[in-house]
């Protein structure tokens, strides 16, 4: 069963996340830079601060709590400590483009909590290799918002489709780490439908996907909870498929993704 991600801030909600068992919640604290990267494109600024991660870990009793921070930096130790000191159990760092730069934050960490890299820099792609075992890692996390920006992709789903995202899937696994990337959105609704993302998380083998906002969004015909219900049951369908049948659903999803990506240019 795929773990799910859910970024909040709010305790109350939270809650409702963790009664339903499967999660993990998600403080964000990344703010530097993001605006000006993600200009012009409907993306999530946080507005989440410290205190809110002691806020939403005292409202969980079975889910494990991760707080990305910003990008290393010069207050990158007083950050890491305000935060463990609120109860994070995993810390996520973005915007790295090296391998020092990765075990600089593992040594900040210094093990008293298991770090997840996010992924989403062709500079972390190019040098997977060189990083991949830094001691103190839990899994490895490919962002493919910011990533397929880095790559001067159009369509941010290009790199499930010419294998990119599996080459980390199998690299993070050959050293027993978990592995996740991107987001999904509820079963019918995205340029590519979540149900074909889903489908894509079980043939890769990906323990954790981030939930997107369609899924707690202001809907009166919809609730949380049952939205999740037909996640996961979904979810089972696509679990009982045949090899056969899981390789149809790749070359099908990826001519889907190439069609996406081809229309894109298109009217661009």
């Amino acid at each position: 069963m795929l773990e799910l991600i859910q970024i909040t801030n709010d305790p109350a909600f939270a809650q409702r996340c963790d009664a339903l068992g499967g999660f993990r919640l998600f403080v964000d604290l990344e703010r530097a830079g993001k605006a000006e990267r993600q200009a012009g494109r409907n993306t999530f600024i946080s507005t989440h601060q410290v205190e809110d991660v002691g806020r939403v870990k005292r409202a969980l009793r079975q889910s494990t709590l991760m707080v990305r921070v910003n990008p290393l930096h010069a207050g990158t130790a007083a950050e890491v400590d305000a935060v463990l000191g609120q109860g994070a159990d995993l810390l996520m760092l973005p915007m790295f483009t090296n391998a020092q730069q990765l075990r600089q934050f593992a040594a900040l960490v210094n093990g008293r909590v298991p770090v997840v890299p996010l992924l989403e820099t062709a500079g972390a792609l190019h040098t997977l290799d060189e990083w991949v075992h830094t001691p103190g890692l839990h899994e490895v996390y490919v962002g493919l918002n910011d990533l397929h920006l880095s790559l001067g992709h159009r369509f941010m789903f290009q790199a499930l489709a010419d294998g990119t995202v599996e080459r980390v899937a199998r690299a993070a696994q050959a050293r027993g780490l978990r592995f996740g990337f991107g987001g999904i959105a509820r079963l019918e609704e995205g340029l590519l439908p979540g149900r074909d993302v889903l489908a894509e998380h079980l043939r890769l083998g990906s323990g954790a996907v981030i939930l997107s906002r369609t899924f707690h969004r202001d809907d009166p015909d919809a609730v949380f909870e049952h939205e999740i219900e037909a996640l996961r049951s979904v979810e089972a369908r696509l679990a009982q498929r045949t090899p056969e049948q899981v390789q149809s659903d790749a070359r099908r999803i990826a001519g889907a993704i190439d069609g996406i990506t081809a229309g894109l240019a298109a009217r661009a």
